[in-house]
């Protein structure tokens, strides 16, 4: 027995992978991340596996799209073996002078990529079946693709390698023939085998048709003599990688051709092989001097960044970037000179015009004030909006949208209710559309995840940058581009729209207002981007008699970029700026002095009330006088009082990492608790005249929330629909219902 274990143990196999684990433990790091996302134990919560377990290529998951990431996967395969064998070369020179050397060297190498893909293929199963909800047969043929990329791919790479073979050994044949003679007059065949330094023990290893072959004795062939053959076929492999890189640009040159759109999988394994070759390349040639590199490397990017020379910083589409001696300066005595007394006063007073308009196409001389706040939550919350919304239509007879004064919210959210506020306004323009069709639902919740990772790899990283225009402006093609193309075609591109292609509709009420909102980063305030001016909610009302005004905590986009083209941002940006998820979509960078960049809306209000009841604070003398009261509808993709269970288990760490993860955890609860808070005052002071309804998203099982990402799975999209049938949600419509009437 113990003879069979040592033999196991110096194995070429075992000795590879012990080699892997010794020498170049960074490499294991993409296959740490392959694991782990596949198995849905890294970024799962955003969706992650699901661009390896669902990959959409020409908007539908298919045999084609599990064939391309399978042909990838074997290319990332291919990468870490040809990348393995030139590092490891050294080590295992016996494998130089035997045929096929390469072919040899993956059959031994193959432990790590076996496992892979049986975790690969027993996840897409599981995935397949009970979220993505396919039959039998139809998980059968994306295995079947997955497999049929995989093989041809291989099949390629090694007729490619077959060939460089033939011709490495045509060459060196009459080499090899003088090294044995040289060998043979120079020293006894029995004499004891000596090896290098460098060379590992091994016993056995696989030939090429899996069987058990001994290691040759390679003697007879000097070091440099070995050197030649392995850099031979250093040099085919490396072509090959090289082949890969040109694939990759080229995907992303191309990448507005839907043909060249592939799944983003196929771009992630992609990127790792290169990325894999590019380190091994770094170890094998600059050995300890690597690290020396890699900080030369940081300091110069950072300085070509600091210059300006490199840029990676995305834009507002439409806004003008063009002048820079216009830009506004941003510090606090010209953001206080946008909101002074008599400029709040002025916005204010357009604003009474406005309501008054809405009031006049209200059916009551005292209407109800209906407010619609929903809040962010990637596509689960954009979807589930769009229930509601459509429910809320149909219970009010169609009244609903024409008694809505406003939208406001955050994130995912604010994608529904604009999909259906341009759907509610085409109607009013006298066009054909059924507001309750279940399709819209099916539009809003398609996939912009996989659109968005692939952009990241071929566009922002490897390809060269293209440009695109928005009116008179350019800008760079990246993977905010791809998104809000993406969603402009989920939409069937009826949002590719300006800001100011809403001023007139907005301002004679035609169609409920919409706020659309972003965080600066710099200081954590509010960027509040709408077609009317709005100074007058750029900081919390007071009394000077009283008590000190503030300073401004909230910017209004459109009076501070007055001199950058506010109007002809795209709407599409606008959703953009409010829905951007950090990392996943880049920060936007805005046209001031100093720069100054925004992101998602959600970090400080992730349901859209605190503008809101700063709107009719402003306004309730009005309110009071013309209206019924205040209805505040709040479409929340969690509930409001959420109890979670508790976690039995702890590690040693787990005190140590607790304070760093428990404002991550709990953020959107202490939103919760800080607006309830404010509701309350308000409705004190409001008394009887208001009003609020929510609509919770409330997963049937405790354990299976719809993924907080831009991807759902059939069975969350099912989920989220019967969500509306919940005990909860079934009330609050019933109770809502007499007031739309």
């Amino acid at each position: 027995m113990k003879k069979y274990l040592i033999g196991i143990y110096y194995s070429l196999p075992v000795q590879l992978l012990l080699l892997h684990t010794k020498r170049y433990q960074i490499l294991l790091i993409f296959w740490y991340i392959l694991f782990t996302v596949v198995g849905g134990n890294l970024m799962r919560m955003f969706g992650a596996d699901s661009l390896f377990l669902a990959p959409e290529y020409l908007n539908e998951v298919s045999p084609i799209s599990t064939a391309i990431v399978g042909f990838s996967v074997a290319v990332f395969i291919m990468g870490w073996n040809i990348t393995t064998f030139i590092l490891h070369s050294q080590h295992i020179t016996f494998l130089a002078t035997t045929t096929k050397p390469f072919l040899k060297y993956c059959i031994n190498n193959a432990v790590l990529p076996s496992v892979f893909l049986i975790h690969y293929v027993h996840h897409i199963i599981d995935y397949s079946v009970n979220k993505e909800l396919l039959s039998v047969g139809n998980v059968l043929l994306l295995i079947t693709g997955f497999m049929g990329g995989f093989v041809v791919s291989t099949l390629i790479a090694f007729t490619y390698f077959f060939g460089a073979d033939k011709s490495i050994y045509r060459f060196l044949t009459p080499a090899m023939k003088a090294e044995m003679k040289k060998y043979l007059a120079s020293t006894q065949e029995s004499s004891p085998i000596v090896r290098s330094k460098y060379e590992i023990r091994v016993d056995w290893f696989l030939s090429t048709h899996l069987n058990l072959r001994k290691p040759r004795d390679v003697r007879h062939y000097s070091p440099s003599f070995i050197n030649v053959i392995f850099k031979r076929h250093h040099f085919a492999a490396m072509l090959s990688i090289i082949i890969a890189f040109i694939t990759l640009i080229a995907v992303g040159y191309f990448f507005d051709d839907r043909i060249f759109q592939i799944p983003a999988a196929a771009s992630i394994t992609l990127l790792f092989a290169i990325l894999i070759a590019v380190l091994g390349a770094i170890s094998y040639f600059l050995r300890n001097w690597g690290l020396i590199l890699i900080i030369i490397l940081y300091f110069s990017f950072n300085y070509l960044f600091q210059r300006g020379v490199i840029d990676f910083k995305n834009t507002a589409y439409g806004l003008n970037y063009d002048n820079i001696n216009e830009r506004p300066k941003y510090e606090r005595e010209s953001i206080m000179r946008i909101c002074t007394p008599e400029q709040t006063e002025r916005d204010k007073e357009n604003f009474t015009h406005i309501l008054n308009n809405w009031k006049n196409r209200q059916q009551s001389t005292k209407p109800y004030f209906l407010i619609i706040n929903t809040s962010g939550g990637g596509t689960r919350s954009a979807t589930f909006t769009m229930n509601v919304l459509q429910r809320l239509n149909a219970a009010s007879h169609g009244a609903f949208m024409r008694k809505t004064f406003m939208f406001n919210g955050a994130s995912g959210g604010m994608l529904g209710a604009t999909y259906f506020r341009e759907l509610y306004a085409k109607k009013m323009r006298g066009e054909h559309i059924n507001l309750e069709d279940y399709k819209y639902v099916e539009d809003i919740s398609k996939d912009l995840l996989n659109p968005i990772f692939s952009s990241f790899i071929t566009r922002d990283l490897a390809s060269p940058a293209k440009y695109f225009r928005v009116g008179k402006y350019s800008y760079i093609k990246d993977r905010a581009y791809a998104f809000e193309e993406k969603l402009n075609e989920n939409t069937h591109y009826i949002l590719n729209k300006s800001l100011g292609d809403y001023v007139i509709e907005e301002a004679e009420a035609k169609v409920p207002l919409i706020i659309f909102n972003s965080i600066i980063t710099k200081d954590g305030r509010k960027l509040i981007i709408s077609t009317q001016p709005m100074t007058f909610l750029m900081h919390a009302m007071c009394n000077n008699l009283t008590l000190n005004c503030p300073d401004a905590d909230a910017i209004d986009f459109v009076s501070l970029f007055k001199l950058q083209d506010p109007y002809n941002l795209r709407l599409l940006t606008a959703l953009r700026m409010n829905a951007t998820f950090p990392y996943i979509l880049p920060n936007v960078w805005l046209p001031t002095n100093p720069v100054i960049d925004v992101m998602d809306a959600g970090l400080r209000d992730n349901f859209g009330q605190e503008m809101s009841l700063r709107f009719l604070q402003a306004f309730k003398e009005w309110i009071k006088e013309n209206t019924n009261g205040v209805i505040l509808i709040q479409i929340r993709d969690r509930p409001i009082s959420e109890w979670e269970k508790t976690s039995t288990t702890s590690g040693f760490f787990q005190p140590l990492l607790t304070p760093f993860f428990i404002l991550q955890k709990n953020w959107h609860k202490l939103q919760s608790y800080v607006g309830n808070n404010e509701l309350s005052y308000w409705q004190d002071f409001m008394g009887p005249m208001f009003h609020r309804f929510t609509f919770e998203y409330i997963p049937q099982k405790d354990d299976a929330h719809a993924s907080l990402s831009f991807h759902l799975t059939p069975s969350e999209k099912q989920d989220i629909k019967a969500t509306m049938e919940s005990p909860h949600n079934t009330k609050t419509l019933e109770q809502l219902a007499p007031f739309l009437q």
